[in-house]
């Protein structure tokens, strides 16, 4: 490898989401963004290159071979970093993620690696982006069972649509490997932005939040956020978790954009429908005045058919709303 010029290396032939991924990953670090992308399963070929994903048969990290095709391969997160609890078996795009990832969601920070941000977003982007891809490509199925109907608009699928057809005979496979890195490169670096922009900065609402809680209300079971619509469930989930808080809270106050009150219960687990503590069920589907008179609350806008979420004109509304339900499940218990 004399050439001055670094070289990236991956198979050719149809091409998937993993290594389309770890390709562009590769091309965000400053050693590499240069780099030309050389596509062959020639061992010869293959030699010549400084990095190479998905191909080859051998992962070692230190000789910057980054396979996951071998027998003996079972390798996840949690197993090459035991502090991170994802058991996912890693395809070429969790692995270049794994070992490259911080260094690179810190370029798109703007901070540096040990900078707690890049940490959370790190693995913040791993769950929800990264995992997936593995998770296809090593034919891992989400739950057990026939699924109820076909997903064919995930990012994966979309890589795969940008492959050749059968009969395109004079498709260019290398440009159509650079649009599919384009569009996966796109989607990964719009979701940095929006974890940087939009979701992190919630995390100072939420907490905020959470340590006024008791001003409240005493019960310390509802929380009312500065700022409504901001992301806060995985962050709450998250608050609750570190600081260990007990009882947990049950409801989430916020405004909605015509600036009427929300009350929106806070689910048992972080992507589920159960409710920790739903609103009366004889509310439920009812309506303004309806809901007011039957409520014995004014200013009732609506809830809704499965309890999950409730509207007021005013908070001290939306506030007697909640409270209402705490009461009536303490006298019920």
């Amino acid at each position: 490898m004399s050439s001055s010029i670094q070289k990236i290396g991956t198979h050719n032939g149809h091409f998937h989401c993993d290594e389309v991924l770890a390709c562009f990953l590769l091309k965000q670090l400053p050693k590499y963004q240069n780099a030309e992308i050389v596509r062959s399963r020639d061992s010869a070929v293959l030699d010549t290159c400084h990095i190479v994903v998905d191909v080859g048969g051998v992962f070692d990290a230190a000789r910057n071979r980054f396979d996951h095709h071998q027998r003996t391969f079972n390798e996840s997160m949690n197993s090459l970093c035991p502090s991170k609890k994802w058991v996912t078996k890693l395809s070429s795009a969790g692995l270049v993620y794994l070992h490259f990832g911080r260094e690179i969601i810190a370029k798109f920070l703007e901070i540096k690696t040990d900078d707690p941000q890049t940490e959370i977003i790190y693995d913040k982007m791993y769950e929800h982006f990264v995992e997936e891809i593995d998770a296809i490509d090593n034919g891992i199925s989400q739950y057990d069972g026939e699924p109820r109907y076909t997903i064919s608009t995930n990012l994966s699928h979309r890589v795969a649509f940008c492959n050749p057809t059968w009969n395109e005979n004079n498709a260019d496979e290398q440009e159509c490997f650079l649009k599919a890195m384009k569009l996966v490169g796109e989607e990964f670096l719009s979701r940095v932005m929006f974890y940087k922009n939009s979701w992190l900065p919630a995390r100072e609402l939420v907490k905020r939040a959470v340590d006024k809680r008791e001003q409240i209300d005493s019960s310390g079971e509802i929380i009312v956020l500065a700022e409504g619509g901001c992301p806060w469930k995985d962050h709450l989930f998250a608050i609750e978790e570190e600081e260990e808080i007990s009882p947990p809270i049950k409801y989430v106050l916020y405004t909605d954009q015509a600036g009427k009150w929300r009350v929106q219960c806070v689910p048992v687990s972080l992507n589920g429908f159960e409710n920790r503590l739903s609103l009366s069920k004889e509310w439920c589907g009812l309506r303004d005045a309806e809901l007011s008179e039957k409520s014995g609350i004014p200013g009732c806008i609506f809830v809704h058919a499965n309890g999950f979420i409730g509207g007021n004109e005013t908070y001290e509304g939306a506030l007697q709303m909640a409270r209402w339900n705490l009461r009536q499940h303490a006298e019920s218990s």
